[in-house]
């Protein structure tokens, strides 16, 4: 389509405003100038472009800005009605246009209130259409003021509270108040919390408290869009940062989608009277307007955005287009809703331009009508409803799919509440019903509210169908009992089922056949939305990529904060992986290797994180740095769901070296307490639970030795007098952390230590000798504790660890290498290459499925055979003693046992 000449479309729109526009026709009227430059220079939608040729001008603060307010309105007017500025283009202009006029407001008021201080301590945060950049022709805007009591300048014995009232009060006068040039901007403060009895300033920490523990579901949606936007513009990054995990929350409360679809429902009925398409229709709030287009990108950006961080546009149609790309919208929606969207606004702007009022429904009157359609560039009333009809029932329809509300519900009668239950597949289908009625009649502690049985008669029908097709319906819904009276709440779980049907399959297999993972889903419910994610049943990222990912997600200034974040994002990843072996989806030994490297990247974010923290105390150690070696299971990168981290930490550089810091230290003490803080990163408890246990008990002299030795007392230790067991140990030993350099060199060491020349015999006893210690303070927990019975994973681990040593090849921390490795070199029988894969597999199957490696429940049989590649639990039971066996035949061959 050809663009129509711009002085042409110029006079157009100049002649629709003379007609049309009563607001813009007496700022033209009173600016001719001023109209007449703009028509003969060029029209740009940048704000900087237009305060050069209008902005400019001398005396107060207040009436310059009213003066460009003016211009600016006559200006952004006539480049959207002739069609010279885009709809974003308008937004654009009017949001930059107020971020200038609140910032020179606030230097104003900080020019009279605290004469030559700079501003600092004092913020404002934009909300709504102003945070997002997608301001109307005749806004208001919404604003938050924050101020910080330590950083507010001060004059007198002044209190920080009243200052910043004080200051805050000028701005809004500045903007809203209302001369004989006009007004500048309206202001809305009622988004601050309980704006009823709050000041129009707030401590910035009592407003982040507010919004981590008392904040209601629709403040979730509102700092979507939020932006600090004046002021002293650090401080209210800050505030947004700490806020963050609130707005954009992986444990996402699905009760904050049903709230939002709540307040649209509410907002439907309040504006009953603008709700029927047609003349008085409300093109903000009505059925099939505005602010349904909003919601629909809102509820899928709170659902997924704390997990999909590209998903967090502020702006509506940036908002769809990232949902289009995710897959969250569909392609074709994306497109016709943005198309909407810009010509329901462009339409609200040109009711606004009438006579500058904040008004978003269309007249009732005819003449009226005809006047906005004919601003427009319509014919008359008739058209403009035409043009609009058929887009308001497109989204007023798509919307209404959010809201199904089609529930069943389980019978309250106990008669057909009790065939329900002998339908869906309970054998005690009386035991069932009463365990039911006692949730129903909230004698569980999680229940007793009434928002809380609300929700599980939401998703109890779900719920029993799944319990049904367990293998133990009973034992699961015992469990299920269980859950719901150890966790703190159960109606953010219940909503989530709600929202996500197919998890109830999930968490009933959870509960079927994994005590480990119930019992930490008691602890912390949260760690169930982890499923929530369709990557979530994925292996996790390389190494590489998963440390970038949790450096992301962790990323705080605050470094307990960060603790807790990196306690929370682990647990995530370790419950996947859990619930991946339990739903046949991974291998185990995949599992194992996916447990390993969720290990290895939190142990080098928070290593790092402990370090930075450090540093800033104690400084750097120059020429000095921190190794950690793992040895164990975390060195062969086979971890299971209950594995401790086995670690050595080590440090290169001079003994006699000093930090370079505040408070400096030798390098020998540096070091052990960064050791000590890493150890307390990994392990120590935080609000959002515990991590890791670390064992460091492998280090040079054990428990009595430093935390940290230097390369040099490592290298000399295990020359001169380390026992066979800690070299054996060394065998699986893998630098996890430290420079490139630092590695290849402590690699070389204990690849030197390896080699070297030992007795066979001497090396046999004490092999034995070591076993039979083993023996007599470690007894098996029953015949499945494949670790410690005879044959088991410890006894073959000796083996490969004694043949490693004597024939010095295979020497590889990954054991099925090193197994590999030496059945090529023919010394160690082939059949130990599938015992090590059985056992390792069953070892992280009944981590989860029957932790005290005692009998495993018959419902739970199948699960794990599958898991071990077995047909079934008897055949799985002679391939496990066929394997033992294999382990027990090299131990005697290794002449490890007295028995001829």
């Amino acid at each position: 389509m050809t663009r129509p000449d711009p002085q042409t479309a110029l006079a157009g729109a100049i002649a629709r405003i003379r007609q049309h526009s009563p607001f813009l026709r007496r700022i033209a009227e009173g600016q001719a100038e001023t109209l007449d430059s703009m028509v003969k220079g060029e029209f740009s939608p940048s704000l900087s472009a237009f305060r050069s040729r209008f902005g400019e001008e001398e005396g107060a603060i207040p009436v310059r800005l009213r003066h460009e307010r003016q211009k600016l309105a006559l200006y952004a007017g006539l480049g959207d009605l002739a069609g010279l500025f885009s709809f974003e283009d308008v937004v654009a202009l009017l949001s930059d246009f107020a971020d200038h006029a609140l910032e020179r407001a606030i230097e104003d008021a900080f020019a009279e209130c605290l004469p030559g201080e700079a501003v600092a301590g004092f913020t404002a945060i934009a909300l709504g259409k102003h945070g997002s950049r997608e301001l109307n022709y005749s806004s208001d805007i919404d604003i938050i003021f924050l101020f910080d009591p330590d950083t507010l300048p001060r004059r007198g014995g002044t209190e920080p509270q009243k200052t910043a009232v004080r200051i805050g009060r000028h701005v809004v006068d500045t903007l809203q108040e209302r001369t004989g040039e006009g007004y500048v901007l309206r202001v809305d403060l009622r988004l601050r919390p309980s704006p009823e009895a709050t000041p129009i300033a707030l401590p910035v920490n009592a407003a982040i408290s507010h919004y981590e523990a008392n904040a209601e579901a629709w403040e979730r949606a509102v700092f979507i869009r939020g932006r600090p936007v004046g002021g002293d513009t650090a401080l209210g990054a800050m505030f947004l940062e700490a806020i963050r995990p609130f707005v954009w929350r992986r444990s996402l409360d699905f009760g904050a989608v049903r709230d939002i679809r709540a307040i649209s429902r509410r907002i439907r009925g309040h504006y009953a009277q603008g709700q029927a398409f047609g003349p008085g229709y409300d093109l903000k709030r009505g059925r099939g307007g505005i602010r349904e287009i909003e919601f629909y990108a809102q509820i899928p950006q709170l659902i997924h955005g704390g997990r999909e961080p590209q998903l967090r546009a502020p702006a509506t149609l940036d908002a769809l287009r990232a949902l289009g790309e995710a897959g969250w919208i569909a392609a074709r929606d994306v497109e016709t809703l943005g198309k909407h969207y810009r010509l329901f606004r462009t339409i609200e702007h040109r009711l606004q331009m009438v006579e500058d009022q904040q008004t978003h429904s269309l007249p009732s009157a005819e003449p009226a009508l005809h006047n906005v359609a004919q601003l427009h560039g319509l014919g008359d009333g008739e058209a403009l409803l035409g043009l609009l009809a058929g887009p308001v029932e497109f989204v007023g329809a798509l919307y209404d799919e959010l809201d199904e509300d089609d529930e069943e519900r389980l019978p309250a009668d106990a008669e057909r509440l009790e065939k329900a239950l002998d339908d869906a597949g309970f054998t005690a289908a009386g035991e069932a019903r009463r365990r039911i009625e006692g949730w129903r009649e909230g004698k569980v502690r999680t229940t007793r509210t009434a928002v809380a049985r609300e929700a599980l008669e939401t998703v109890l029908p779900a719920l029993v169908a799944e319990f049904g097709r367990a293998p133990d319906p009973a034992g699961a819904l015992n469990r299920f009992d269980v859950l719901l009276d150890r966790l703190p709440s159960a109606v953010n779980l219940f909503r989530m089922l709600e929202a996500r049907p197919g998890l109830a399959r999930l968490l009933v297999d959870v509960l079927s056949h994994s005590p480990a993972l119930a019992d930490e889903l008691a602890r912390r419910a949260e760690l169930f939305d982890g499923l929530i994610d369709a990557t979530a049943l994925d292996p996790p990222e390389p190494l590489g990529e998963l440390i970038a990912i949790f450096e992301s997600r962790s990323a705080s200034p605050d470094y307990q904060l960060r603790l807790d974040r990196m306690r929370a994002i682990v647990g995530e990843e370790r419950f996947a992986l859990g619930v991946q072996l339990i739903e046949g989806i991974a291998d185990p030994l995949d599992v194992a290797a996916g447990y390993a490297r969720v290990a290895e990247a939190a142990l080098t974010v928070l290593a790092d994180a402990a370090i930075a923290e450090f540093e800033e105390t104690h400084g750097t150690m120059p020429g000095g740095e921190l190794v950690i070696l793992a040895l164990g299971r975390l060195g062969g990168e086979a971890l299971t769901h209950a594995s401790d981290l086995d670690l050595v930490y080590l440090f290169t550089g001079e003994h006699g070296a000093e930090s370079v810091g505040k408070r400096s230290l030798g390098a020998t003490v540096y070091f052990q307490r960064l050791a000590q803080r890493v150890t307390a990163a990994l392990s120590a408890p935080t609000a959002a639970g515990p991590l890791y246990e670390v064992d460091t008990r492998l280090r040079p002299s054990g428990a009595q030795g430093l935390l940290a030795v230097s390369f040099d007392s490592f290298e000399t230790y295990h020359r001169d007098s380390a026992w066979t067991w800690e070299h054996m140990a060394l065998a699986r030993a893998r630098p996890v952390y430290g420079s490139p350099q630092a590695r290849e060199k402590l690699v070389a060491m204990i690849a030197t230590i390896l080699r070297r020349e030992r007795d066979p015999e001497k090396l046999a006893a004490d092999v034995r000798a070591m076993r039979a210690e083993i023996t007599e303070h470690k007894v098996p927990a029953g015949s499945l504790d494949v670790k410690l019975v005879p044959g088991g994973l410890v006894d073959l681990e000796f083996c490969v660890h004694l043949l490693q040593l004597r024939e010095r090849i295979g020497l590889d921390p990954h054991l099925p290498r090193a197994v590999a490795d030496l059945v090529a070199g023919s010394v160690l029988a082939p059949g130990v290459a599938a015992a090590n894969e059985l056992l390792t597999r069953m070892l992280v199957t009944l981590r989860l499925v029957a932790p005290a490696s005692k009998e495993v429940a018959a419902a739970s049989r199948p699960l794990v055979a599958q898991c071990c590649r077995a047909d079934n639990w008897e055949t799985l039971l002679a391939d496990y003693e066929a394997a033992r066996q294999c382990v027990a035949g090299e131990w005697r061959r290794l002449a490890l046992t007295d028995e001829e």
